[in-house]
């Protein structure tokens, strides 16, 4: 599938150390699949995590789902044995988190220097250095990995002291920089994860901000996001019919 056709309305994360949950999300409808080393697990798992992420990604078996694995930083311990691991395995995409430059995205390109051409370079945007620094870490795409962005509010929410409250008001200004950031350089961009797994009325209401504000999709941390999640960054019955007048207009 094309890089340009591919939907990323979905992406779910898995802990790695999680046998069960990887195995499970092989038949999830989630357009993205993102094995975390990171958040998802506990510092005495880190070794294992990576070992199983390698494994599930050489053994496949996910379908059309995009495959990305999300690594520790550079600045951690795991963080250089997790990307030497992950470009070896080559699944589609390696999520990094913490970027606040150009410079860490040159580092991180860098340290993928033997992943296949396939493999692509994605950065967490989840610091407030990175908020004033959105288009140069956009910019460094021409020359590097980099085609996609994923906020992290949990991090940026932590950084700013600032609560999270339903229509994260706190957040606006760098959700709306970021996409205007990602679109001048033909990113993907994805909003950060809604935290409340049973809410799913307030999901259904992030969701819709996120589709206003222009995100290609979500992240989530729980499977029974998903139907609402795909549902929200699909296209309405009424935007397909107009694009059908379109393409008839463009066609007559």
């Amino acid at each position: 599938m094309s890089d340009i056709a591919r939907p990323r309305r979905s992406a779910l994360y898995m802990p790695a150390s999680n046998a069960k949950a990887v195995d499970k999300a092989r038949t999830l409808d989630a357009d993205v699949i993102i094995l975390d080393l990171e958040d998802a697990v506990a510092p005495d798992m880190k070794d294992a995590a990576r070992e199983a992420a390698v494994a599930a990604v050489k053994a496949g078996g996910f379908g059309p789902r995009e495959i990305i694995t999300r690594t520790n930083g550079l600045d951690t311990p795991w963080g250089a044995a997790d990307l030497k691991a992950a470009a070896e395995a080559g699944p589609d995409a390696i999520l990094v988190p913490k970027v606040n430059d150009a410079a860490d995205v040159h580092a991180y390109q860098a340290a993928l220097h033997a992943a296949p051409i396939h493999t692509k370079l994605w950065t967490m945007i989840e610091t407030g250095k990175a908020a004033f620094h959105l288009w140069e870490i956009a910019a460094a795409s021409r020359t590097t990995r980099l085609t996609g962005w994923v906020m992290g509010v949990n991090d940026l929410a932590k950084e700013m002291r600032a609560r999270q409250t339903p229509g994260r008001e706190a957040f606006l200004p760098i959700l709306s920089l970021s996409v205007a950031a990602a679109r001048a350089h033909g990113l993907t961009i994805l909003d950060g994860v809604h935290n409340d797994i049973d809410d799913l009325e307030a999901l259904d209401a992030v969701c819709g901000q996120a589709v206003d504000f222009g995100f290609d999709g979500k992240t989530l941390i729980h499977p029974k996001h998903l139907e609402i999640c795909n549902r929200a960054f699909s296209p309405t019955e009424g935007e397909i019919a107009w694009s059908q007048v379109v393409i008839a207009a463009f066609a007559a």
